[in-house]
Protein backbone atom coordinates (compact mmCIF):
# COMPACT_ATOMS: atom_id res chain seq x y z
CA UNK A 1 0.00 0.00 0.00
CA UNK A 2 1.40 3.30 -1.24
CA UNK A 3 2.19 6.56 1.85
CA UNK A 4 -1.25 8.46 0.44
CA UNK A 5 -3.25 5.12 0.85
CA UNK A 6 -2.14 4.58 4.57
CA UNK A 7 -2.68 8.27 5.67
CA UNK A 8 -6.40 8.06 4.07
CA UNK A 9 -6.80 4.16 5.93
CA UNK A 10 -5.34 5.88 9.21
CA UNK A 11 -7.68 9.20 8.74
CA UNK A 12 -10.97 7.27 7.99
CA UNK A 13 -10.96 3.71 8.79
CA UNK A 14 -13.12 4.63 12.36
CA UNK A 15 -15.28 6.88 10.73
CA UNK A 16 -15.73 3.85 7.61
CA UNK A 17 -16.73 1.09 10.84
CA UNK A 18 -18.95 3.22 12.21
CA UNK A 19 -20.43 4.10 8.86
CA UNK A 20 -21.03 0.65 8.04
CA UNK A 21 -21.98 0.02 11.89
CA UNK A 22 -24.96 2.34 11.52
CA UNK A 23 -25.76 0.99 7.91
CA UNK A 24 -25.68 -2.95 9.09
CA UNK A 25 -26.59 -2.84 12.66
CA UNK A 26 -24.72 -5.57 13.55
CA UNK A 27 -20.23 -5.87 14.45
CA UNK A 28 -19.73 -8.61 11.94
CA UNK A 29 -21.19 -7.71 9.32
CA UNK A 30 -20.06 -3.90 9.65
CA UNK A 31 -16.37 -5.45 9.59
CA UNK A 32 -17.50 -7.63 6.16
CA UNK A 33 -18.96 -4.37 4.78
CA UNK A 34 -15.98 -2.44 5.78
CA UNK A 35 -13.36 -4.78 4.08
CA UNK A 36 -15.20 -4.60 0.92
CA UNK A 37 -14.98 -0.95 1.05
CA UNK A 38 -11.53 -0.91 1.55
CA UNK A 39 -10.72 -3.82 -1.13
CA UNK A 40 -12.78 -0.98 -3.53
CA UNK A 41 -10.66 1.45 -2.36
CA UNK A 42 -7.07 -0.03 -2.94
CA UNK A 43 -8.68 -1.06 -5.99
CA UNK A 44 -8.96 2.03 -7.03
CA UNK A 45 -6.19 3.73 -5.20
CA UNK A 46 -4.87 5.98 -8.50
CA UNK A 47 -7.83 8.24 -8.35
CA UNK A 48 -7.27 8.98 -4.50
CA UNK A 49 -4.94 11.51 -5.29
CA UNK A 50 -7.54 13.08 -7.70
CA UNK A 51 -10.37 12.95 -5.37
CA UNK A 52 -10.66 16.50 -3.64
CA UNK A 53 -13.27 15.25 -0.83
CA UNK A 54 -11.92 11.93 0.38
CA UNK A 55 -14.49 11.70 3.16
CA UNK A 56 -17.42 12.03 0.88
CA UNK A 57 -15.82 9.72 -1.91
CA UNK A 58 -15.37 7.31 0.94
CA UNK A 59 -18.92 7.90 1.99
CA UNK A 60 -20.07 7.27 -1.05
CA UNK A 61 -18.13 4.31 -2.00
CA UNK A 62 -19.41 2.97 1.30
CA UNK A 63 -23.01 3.43 0.53
CA UNK A 64 -22.81 2.25 -2.92
CA UNK A 65 -21.54 -1.12 -1.60
CA UNK A 66 -23.98 -2.04 1.25
CA UNK A 67 -26.39 -1.12 -1.40
CA UNK A 68 -24.89 -3.47 -3.66
CA UNK A 69 -25.13 -6.34 -0.69
CA UNK A 70 -28.14 -4.97 0.53
CA UNK A 71 -29.68 -6.31 -3.52
CA UNK A 72 -27.17 -9.17 -3.42
CA UNK A 73 -29.19 -10.69 -0.11
CA UNK A 74 -32.02 -9.84 -1.42
CA UNK A 75 -32.15 -11.60 -4.51
CA UNK A 76 -30.58 -14.55 -2.52
CA UNK A 77 -33.68 -14.61 0.19
CA UNK A 78 -36.11 -15.10 -2.91
CA UNK A 79 -35.30 -18.49 -3.01
CA UNK A 80 -34.66 -18.99 0.82
CA UNK A 81 -37.34 -20.82 2.26
CA UNK A 82 -37.47 -18.90 5.56
CA UNK A 83 -37.47 -15.37 4.67
CA UNK A 84 -37.74 -12.77 7.40
CA UNK A 85 -41.45 -11.10 8.14
CA UNK A 86 -39.97 -7.46 8.32
CA UNK A 87 -36.45 -5.95 7.44
CA UNK A 88 -35.60 -3.60 10.41
CA UNK A 89 -32.88 -1.28 8.67
CA UNK A 90 -34.61 2.29 7.74
CA UNK A 91 -31.52 2.84 5.71
CA UNK A 92 -33.22 0.76 2.80
CA UNK A 93 -35.70 3.40 1.78
CA UNK A 94 -32.47 4.95 0.23
CA UNK A 95 -32.25 1.50 -1.94
CA UNK A 96 -33.95 2.26 -5.17
CA UNK A 97 -35.72 -0.27 -6.74
CA UNK A 98 -36.81 0.81 -10.39
CA UNK A 99 -37.23 -2.87 -11.66
CA UNK A 100 -41.19 -4.00 -12.48
CA UNK A 101 -42.38 -7.19 -10.94
CA UNK A 102 -43.95 -9.85 -13.26
CA UNK A 103 -47.21 -8.83 -11.31
CA UNK A 104 -46.88 -5.48 -12.00
CA UNK A 105 -46.00 -6.07 -15.48
CA UNK A 106 -49.12 -8.53 -16.11
CA UNK A 107 -51.59 -5.40 -13.88
CA UNK A 108 -50.08 -3.02 -16.10
CA UNK A 109 -51.26 -4.97 -19.57
CA UNK A 110 -54.83 -6.07 -18.25
CA UNK A 111 -54.94 -2.04 -17.31
CA UNK A 112 -54.12 -0.95 -20.59
CA UNK A 113 -56.38 -3.42 -22.24
CA UNK A 114 -59.72 -2.33 -20.33
CA UNK A 115 -58.92 1.34 -20.81
CA UNK A 116 -58.31 0.85 -24.48
CA UNK A 117 -61.64 -1.13 -24.52
CA UNK A 118 -63.45 1.91 -22.48
CA UNK A 119 -62.04 4.43 -24.94
CA UNK A 120 -63.35 2.71 -27.66
CA UNK A 121 -66.88 4.01 -25.86
CA UNK A 122 -66.28 7.37 -26.51
CA UNK A 123 -66.71 9.89 -29.28
CA UNK A 124 -64.18 9.94 -31.20
CA UNK A 125 -62.93 13.66 -30.50
CA UNK A 126 -62.00 12.50 -27.55
CA UNK A 127 -60.56 9.30 -28.17
CA UNK A 128 -58.19 11.14 -30.94
CA UNK A 129 -57.56 13.93 -27.74
CA UNK A 130 -56.58 11.67 -25.16
CA UNK A 131 -54.72 9.37 -27.60
CA UNK A 132 -52.44 12.31 -28.90
CA UNK A 133 -51.99 13.88 -25.14
CA UNK A 134 -51.18 10.35 -23.85
CA UNK A 135 -49.68 7.99 -25.92
CA UNK A 136 -48.61 10.35 -28.48
CA UNK A 137 -47.01 12.37 -25.56
CA UNK A 138 -48.21 15.61 -27.47
CA UNK A 139 -48.36 19.26 -25.72
CA UNK A 140 -51.55 21.19 -25.82
CA UNK A 141 -49.89 23.54 -28.65
CA UNK A 142 -49.58 20.84 -31.17
CA UNK A 143 -53.00 18.92 -30.38
CA UNK A 144 -54.37 22.25 -31.07
CA UNK A 145 -52.37 23.01 -34.29
CA UNK A 146 -53.72 19.36 -35.26
CA UNK A 147 -56.72 19.34 -34.72
CA UNK A 148 -57.30 22.71 -35.91
CA UNK A 149 -59.15 24.02 -32.56
CA UNK A 150 -58.14 26.52 -29.66
CA UNK A 151 -55.99 25.01 -26.48
CA UNK A 152 -59.06 26.30 -24.48
CA UNK A 153 -60.96 24.08 -26.64
CA UNK A 154 -57.80 21.28 -26.42
CA UNK A 155 -58.23 21.20 -22.86
CA UNK A 156 -62.15 21.09 -22.11
CA UNK A 157 -61.92 17.80 -24.21
CA UNK A 158 -59.31 16.58 -22.29
CA UNK A 159 -61.21 17.19 -19.29
CA UNK A 160 -64.77 15.90 -20.57
CA UNK A 161 -62.64 12.92 -22.25
CA UNK A 162 -61.10 12.00 -18.94
CA UNK A 163 -64.36 12.98 -17.03
CA UNK A 164 -66.93 10.15 -19.31
CA UNK A 165 -64.19 7.69 -19.45
CA UNK A 166 -63.79 7.72 -15.47
CA UNK A 167 -67.65 7.36 -15.65
CA UNK A 168 -67.45 4.41 -18.14
CA UNK A 169 -64.73 2.88 -16.46
CA UNK A 170 -66.38 2.99 -12.78
CA UNK A 171 -69.81 1.77 -14.38
CA UNK A 172 -68.23 -1.18 -14.77
CA UNK A 173 -69.07 -3.17 -11.72
CA UNK A 174 -65.92 -4.84 -11.82
CA UNK A 175 -63.62 -2.36 -12.68
CA UNK A 176 -65.23 -0.11 -9.79
CA UNK A 177 -65.35 -2.97 -7.10
CA UNK A 178 -61.20 -3.43 -7.90
CA UNK A 179 -60.55 0.64 -8.12
CA UNK A 180 -63.04 1.31 -4.87
CA UNK A 181 -62.18 0.74 -1.48
CA UNK A 182 -64.59 -0.85 0.44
Amino acid sequence: MNETLTKVYDEYNRYIYHLCLKLTRNNEEAQDLMQEVWVKVVRYEASVAEVDHVKAWLTTITMNTFRDRYRKNVRRSKYMISQPEQLDVPILDLVPNNEISTEEKIEKVEITKIVQEKMDLLDAIYQKTLWYFYVDQFSLAEISSLMKVSIGTVKSRLFRAKARLKEILLSDAAIAEAVLPA
